[in-house]
Formats: structure tokens, C-alpha cells, sequence
């Protein structure tokens, strides 16, 4: 349907306007109110070629996969902006949650806990200044309730942001209301600081099992070097008295170990650095009594999230602005929440174009 309007030029200042556009939300895409967050949705969840190939096929729109860019890119640079400006996204009326402790193994558990998540993953940029690839961690911090049925991600290059942006959405879904919130990390280097000082100075910490399993297994690979056997004896002991007895416990179980005169320099390094890093971590590795309330002790959630939002990140070949990939970055997370946030985002009052 061809629909006319007024045009009006000015000769002195050589410019024109159409004011109907603006009251039917044109933007300078040129795309309706209706359309524009359909092709910002198609280059959130596929690569701006792809997206413009579904578009056609799905909807019939013969749109650019350079505009299907810059669409997307505004947007989440809108989104980006709101952010920055401290205002997070938030439904009309946020769902509620369920922060009761699932049965496991046949128990019941009483009491309520919510569980929060950071982590990154590199992402390929093109730097400033000179050719090549530079490669920047995006941090994914998320929230997320027992039961795995609600989650909130965000991202951000700096992990600050994210922690604040994580207690804005954590008063928004109530999860202060629960006798605990647990922090489930890889014991990275400044996480449990930040979300200390960003989100609540009463999380309670706890390292992922599975990281730790991991690390004993590669400290076994060089304790009994070439004997694979004894690898594997030593490293399942090793965990099995990390997952009965905690952290304190292992850690008893490695100061008693004795290296034969003339020990790999590398193997002595690794023990002094597994006997350091549980002497200022073992109680974040009290397994027996976290199991015994029920809670997670897996950072699941967390590492499934960075690859859900890295796989948009990440295809093969790509090479994003920081820029860019922090503004598509951010609509993923926000897309991949659900709980309405991706309708209350396009919902918000949008300022028309100059």
C-alpha cells in the first residue's frame, strides 16, 4: 500500500522533513515502530547476512544486511546509554520467583536462596590504532533462581558494571527477600571483590566444584608424570576428600605431601600455588555443609550462559569495535533473560531523530 504525505523544503538551509514521519515513528531507517525491533531481534541472534536472508523469508522485508547492522547497533547502543546512565530494564510487573531449595536425592531442604554468576569469554576486536586483533574479555554476570526457571544475564567489558547493573536487577526481582544469596564462581581474580562492593557484602562464596576437580586432575598430571594410572588414583582421591570433607581437608591432604629431592621446578611451583590458594579459599570450599542445605556447588548456569551469548560473539571470522560488540552483547543478554525485558526495552518512550 502506497501511502502519500506532505514534504516540505527549505531553500535557504537546503534541508526538507516530512513531520508526519516522526508521528508515525519513522526513524532515518526508515523502518516502522513494528519493524525496526523485529530487525534489531534478526542481528541480535544471527550474523547481519544471515539476518538479512531470514527477514526475507520470514517476513518479506528486503532490508540491507548493512541496515539489519545499523538497526541493531542503535539499538544497543540506546540500550548501552541507558546503562551507563544507571537504569536498567525492567517488565511492568516482574514475575515472581520461586527461591524455595529444590528435593535432591530424595531430601527435602527448608529455606530460600538465590544464586548470582560472573564470568568472560574473549572476544576478537579490531584495534584503533593498528591492524590485527585484539582480543577483550566480556564479562557475563547473571541471576538466576533455584529451581533454573528465571535468569537475568548482563555483559559489559568492565565487570564493575555488570556487578552494579546485577544488584539493580536483584532489588528489581526480590532476590534480597531470600535467607541467602550464594555467589558461584572460578575464584578469578577480583570477582568476589567486586560483588562484594557492587551487589552485597553478605553474598556468601562458593567455588565451583568442577573448576577445582579440574585442577586437581592437572596437578596430578605432573605429581605422577607419565604414570597414568597413578594420575588418576591420586586425582580421584584428592577429590573425593574435597567433595566429603571440604576444602580444609584437601588442604591438609596437600601440605602432607613431600616432593623427592630434585622435583620438577614446575611441579614444586604447582604445589606451593594449590597450597596458597586453599590456605585464602579453602573455606569457600566447604562442599559437605553446602550440600547439606542443598545448594549448587557447580558454576552450570554461568558457563552455559557465556556460551549462549558467545555464540553470537564468536562465529568464525568475526571481528567486531568494541563498540559494536559490547551494543549487540548487551541486546543478547537482554533477549536471552526473557522475563519480558526484551517487550519493556522497545516499550520505552523512544526520542525521535533529530
Amino acid at each position: 500500500m502506497a501511502v502519500e504525505r506532505a514534504y516540505y523544503h527549505c531553500s535557504h538551509g537546503h534541508h526538507g522533513c516530512c513531520p508526519w514521519d516522526t508521528d508515525l515513528g519513522l526513524g532515518d531507517d526508515r523502518l516502522s515502530p513494528t519493524t525496526r525491533p523485529l530487525v534489531a531481534l534478526a542481528g541480535t541472534l544471527a550474523p547481519f547476512k544471515q539476518s538479512q536472508d531470514v527477514l526475507r523469508r520470514l517476513a518479506g522485508l528486503s532490508i540491507s544486511a548493512s541496515t539489519c547492522r545499523r538497526v541493531t547497533q542503535a539499538a544497543g547502543d540506546r540500550l548501552c546509554q541507558q546503562y551507563a546512565a544507571g537504569v536498567v530494564v525492567l517488565p511492568g510487573r516482574p514475575a515472581a520467583w520461586d527461591f524455595s531449595v529444590p528435593d535432591r536425592d530424595g531430601q527435602s531442604f527448608p529455606g530460600t536462596v538465590a544464586y548470582l554468576g560472573l564470568d568472560a569469554f574473549a572476544v576478537a576486536t579490531r584495534p584503533a590504532a593498528r591492524k590485527g586483533v585484539e582480543w577483550r574479555m566480556l564479562y557475563v554476570g547473571l541471576l538466576y533462581d533455584p529451581h533454573k526457571e528465571h535468569t537475568v544475564y548482563v555483559t559489559d567489558f568492565d565487570f564493575e558494571a555488570v556487578a552494579a547493573r546485577l544488584r539493580s536487577y536483584a532489588v528489581a526481582f526480590r532476590l534480597s527477600a531470600t535467607e541467602v544469596q550464594v555467589a558461584i564462581t572460578d575464584g578469578g581474580n577480583g570477582l568476589e571483590r567486586v560483588l562484594r562492593q557492587n551487589v552485597s557484602d553478605a553474598l556468601q562464596f562458593v567455588l565451583d566444584y568442577w573448576h577445582e576437580a579440574e585442577r586437581l586432575h592437572k596437578f596430578a598430571g605432573l605429581l605422577h608424570a607419565g604414570d597414568s594410572g597413578a594420575v588418576a588414583s591420586w586425582a580421584e582421591r584428592a577429590k573425593s576428600i574435597l567433595w566429603e570433607q571440604g576444602g580444609e581437608a584437601l588442604l591438609r591432604h596437600l601440605r602432607a605431601i613431600v616432593l623427592p629431592a630434585g622435583a620438577d621446578k614446575e611441579l614444586s611451583e604447582e604445589l606451593r600455588r594449590r597450597v596458597a590458594y586453599y590456605e585464602e579459599n579453602g573455606h569457600r570450599a566447604d562442599y559437605p555443609a553446602y550440600r547439606a542445605r542443598g545448594w549448587d556447588v557447580g558454576s552450570g548456569p554461568t558457563e552455559a550462559g557465556c556460551k549462549v551469548l558467545q555464540g553470537r560473539l564468536k562465529g568464525a571470522g568475526m571481528r567486531w569495535s568494541v563498540a559494536g560488540s559490547e551494543q549487540v552483547g548487551a541486546l543478547k543478554a537482554l533477549y536471552a533473560s526473557g522475563e519480558g525485558l526484551w517487550d519493556a526495552f522497545w516499550a520505552q518512550p523512544q526520542c525521535p531523530a533529530a
